[in-house]
């Protein structure tokens, strides 16, 4: 241990034995003309002494007239020390507006260390180093106990304060406090991409779906085997609202085919249970918030042949039927912010819709074309309404209604998607599409005329490709 715990343990008594009034008498005489100043740094005496910090001195002499580096330490206790120092005053700077630079934890003050190592050639180095400690511990204690007396924050200043560092020169033994100035940059460290506009947004889907049964000759409950597949492809491109907020425009192609196995066709393994190739286009021109002046058309018809069972009776073909519908109305667009629900609605009182029959082997008038004729024109008004919601991350509902009608008849759809995503590739969905026609020609042996009804369930493999 050292010899001189004893003298610190003593520094520390009498240092901190000091009364409060002893503290403010000598700052006041320090500041005696700023009397702002002596009610902000009476608060430091609390916790902290002033500038008169007594402190051992190890060059003093014992009681006994020996020197006590000389003695030893056994000898060293139940002495007192008979002389104190008085430390430098502070400083003048020390008074100036008080100024938050950085947080900083609170020192330790080991009370079993002396302050001084007992070197005389050190000392005026380590009365410095005292003086500083004890203003920082001031500076820390004024800081957390009146912070509302501190009007100046570095993090705050117009223009960050300069640093200076000390530069040594060992052959004149001097020390030069130099600035250090900072250059500013030249130019751009990093150069970005120019981001370019992207008018134009796409999306392209494609999924597939494949289903297979087989049932043993000798099953308890009978049943056949059947193989089905269906295809779907996908494309909408559409002008990007964020340049172009007074337009909008949306055209979606897609196509739908499906295949099914036929054991009960004794002249056809596979039959068509799907084939419609569909064009939809809308433009329109801002006319108020969400409401635009737009032309709506819509073109589907089917690419395969389509036969009865068992017969080589031609049930459909390519433009036979085909259908195009197209509208003069108002169109009204909302999504909300999160683009998780998304209601479109197209009202067109203005509205001419033509049917198309190229095939001679089919009989026209099935929908609804004169006898010996190709193609009907009507007049009238359209509707159509497109719903998006996304209930949750991985689960969406689609539903479309569209509907025209010459005010002689009533022809609609409404298709319904409920679509449950297992992961990129995967999807189970469940869809359903209602059909209406006033002039719908009833299937043999039912009562099925006027309202047509398809629903699927299918686990599908899809593919998706957006621009955004």
């Amino acid at each position: 241990m050292s010899k001189n715990i004893f003298a610190a343990i003593y520094l520390s008594i009498a240092a901190f034995s000091i009364p409060t009034a002893v503290g403010q008498e000598i700052l006041s005489t320090e500041v005696e003309d700023t009397p702002q100043q002596i009610e902000m740094l009476s608060g430091w005496t609390d916790e902290v002494p002033d500038s008169t910090t007594f402190a051992p001195d190890s060059t003093i002499y014992a009681p006994d007239g020996r020197r006590w580096d000389e003695m030893l330490p056994a000898e060293v206790v139940g002495f007192a020390l008979d002389t104190t120092i008085v430390m430098p005053p502070l400083p003048n700077y020390f008074f100036m507006p008080a100024v938050y630079d950085h947080f900083e934890f609170r020192d330790t003050v080991a009370m079993m260390d002396p302050m001084f190592s007992g070197r005389p050639e050190l000392r005026w180095l380590e009365e410095q180093m005292v003086l500083q400690k004890s203003m920082e511990r001031m500076k820390f204690n004024f800081f957390f106990r009146h912070p509302e007396k501190v009007l100046y924050n570095t993090a705050m200043l117009p223009q960050a304060p300069k640093e200076y560092r000390a530069v040594i020169d060992p052959t004149s033994h001097t020390v030069e406090i130099k600035e250090i100035v900072v250059e500013p940059v030249k130019g751009t460290t990093l150069t970005a991409d120019e981001v370019k506009k992207r008018h134009w947004i796409r999306k392209f889907e494609a999924s597939l779906l494949f289903t297979q049964a087989y049932v043993s000759p000798n099953w308890y409950q009978g049943g056949n085997n059947n193989t089905n597949i269906s295809g779907n492809l996908f494309y909408n491109v559409k002008l990007n609202q964020q340049y172009h907020p007074n337009l909008i425009f949306d055209f979606t192609a897609q196509y739908k085919l499906g295949l099914n196995s036929a054991p009960n066709d004794t002249l056809r393994n596979y039959s068509i249970s799907e084939d419609l190739l569909q064009l939809n286009t809308i433009f329109g021109v801002k006319a108020a918030k969400r409401w635009y002046y737009s032309f709506t058309g819509q073109f589907k018809t089917q690419m395969l042949n389509s036969y009865t069972t068992n017969t080589r009776n031609l049930r459909s073909a390519f433009l036979s039927p085909g259908e195009f519908t197209g509208g003069l109305g108002m169109t009204y667009d909302y999504s909300n912010k999160k683009k998780t629900f998304t209601f479109y609605a197209s009202l067109a009182p203005l509205s001419y819709n033509l049917k198309i029959c190229t095939n001679k082997e089919l009989d026209e008038t099935r929908y609804g074309i004169h006898k010996d004729h190709t193609t009907l024109s009507t007049y009238g008004s359209t509707a159509e309404f497109k719903l998006f919601w996304r209930l949750a991350y991985n689960i969406t509902f689609d539903s479309r209604l569209f509907t025209f009608s010459n005010f002689e008849r009533i022809q609609s759809d409404w298709e319904n998607t409920l679509r449950f995503e297992i992961n990129r590739f995967l999807s189970t969905q469940i869809y359903a599409h209602l059909r209406y026609d006033t002039n719908g020609v009833p299937a043999e042996g039912t009562k099925w005329k006027k309202l047509q009804v398809k629903e699927i369930f299918s686990l599908r493999f899809t593919y998706k490709f957006s621009s955004i």
